[in-house]
């Protein structure tokens, strides 16, 4: 690994062996993805309590490339929704959705379930309109909203999702909720929080979250609106990804400076929807469990499209940034996924 004056600056440095990371782990991880064996993986970054101790990019854009990590954009705007909380432009979790946009009725499919969806409903993935990213005939897939010129209006004019009998309930789910993976819920939260903050979602972000982690260098993609799209597409990168990870492994603190409230952090990362027998869902944020050589690692994690992935890791006070470009490879996320296992998981003594 090598590091500029600047990474050590706002990182500190550490061997892994400092850190009490097996370098032939690390090494071998380097040879297998220079390879290929993980496809088009681009960086992958280490830090061990808030030191930096690995760091390789496997492609011509280097240090100061701009990364597009997609989904990992909503972790972010559940960071500017706990922001706005803390901050007392939003009263908080509870809030009905449809209340900040009256201008908007009548919406289609009128519905009085619709009145009570609940900001708390679109960070979890398990609010009741029909939307379902990973079922091609959903209504709300994200595919559909991209054809369209009004994303908040095609969010809002969303029906009522129903549950067939081979589908679990709410009321019959861990937790009670079920869930339901939806892009147009967290890209509805853009402009919503315009509209508690009373400013640009893309200036909020930059001056209450990117300027005091030191992070200068973005793209943010925007909808046909002009509203920063918060739910995926943000550049940013590496080590600034990392920073993220870290903040909330802090607990919202980054460097000595509160950014995040201790509370919000803990709420976001909690489990509040399950997912699949070793996958809980938080705020935006996935809660994974793997298991490897009669251990089990406890991870919460920023999750895009080809794998790209925030791994933040209490227990062993770690975070892992891999970026990837694999968005047109099969199963992505189990190539990420076998990464962490059978290299940086193994790393560890």
């Amino acid at each position: 690994m090598t590091t500029t004056p600047m990474a050590a600056e706002e990182w500190g440095y550490a061997t892994p062996s400092d850190a009490g990371l097996d370098p032939r782990s690390l090494e071998a991880m380097d040879a297998a993805v220079r390879k290929g064996d993980f496809k088009q993986i681009t960086s992958i970054l280490i830090a061990s309590d808030g030191k930096l101790v690995y760091e390789a990019y496997f492609d011509a854009g280097g240090e100061a490339a701009l990364r597009n990590t997609r989904s990992v954009t909503k972790s972010v705007t559940d960071m500017l929704v706990g922001i706005a909380i803390d901050k007392g432009s939003l009263s908080g979790v509870a809030a009905p959705v449809f209340d900040f946009f009256p201008e908007r009725q009548p919406v289609r499919y009128p519905d009085p379930r619709k009145a009570r969806i609940t900001i708390e409903d679109l960070l979890s993935m398990s609010s009741m309109l029909e939307c379902d990213d990973q079922n091609q005939y959903s209504r709300g897939n994200e595919e559909s909203m991209y054809l369209i010129e009004d994303w908040t209006q095609f969010a809002l004019d969303l029906p009522i999702r129903g549950f067939p009998a081979w589908t679990p309930k709410p009321k019959d789910s861990p937790y009670g909720r079920s869930f339901s993976y939806c892009t147009a819920g967290p890209t509805l939260m853009g402009p919503l929080l315009e509209k508690a903050t009373g400013e640009k979602v893309d200036h909020f972000a930059q001056r209450t979250l990117f300027n005091p982690l030191g992070i200068s260098k973005l793209q943010w993609q925007y909808t046909p609106a002009g509203t920063a799209m918060t739910g995926g597409g943000l550049a940013l990168r590496s080590r600034d990804l990392l920073k993220l990870g870290q903040l909330y492994l802090d607990g919202g603190v980054w460097q000595g400076k509160r950014v995040i409230s201790e509370q919000w952090v803990r709420q976001s990362t909690a489990p509040h929807v399950r997912v699949d027998d070793s996958t809980d869902y938080g705020y935006w944020w996935w809660i994974k469990r793997y298991a490897l050589e009669g251990k089990t690692y406890r991870t919460v994690m920023m999750q895009g499209n080809g794998g790209n992935k925030v791994v933040v890791m209490p227990e062993q006070r770690m975070v892992a940034v891999i970026t990837t470009t694999n968005f047109q490879v099969r199963s992505p996320h189990a190539i990420t996924d076998k990464l962490l296992t059978d290299y940086v998981f193994k790393a560890m003594k």
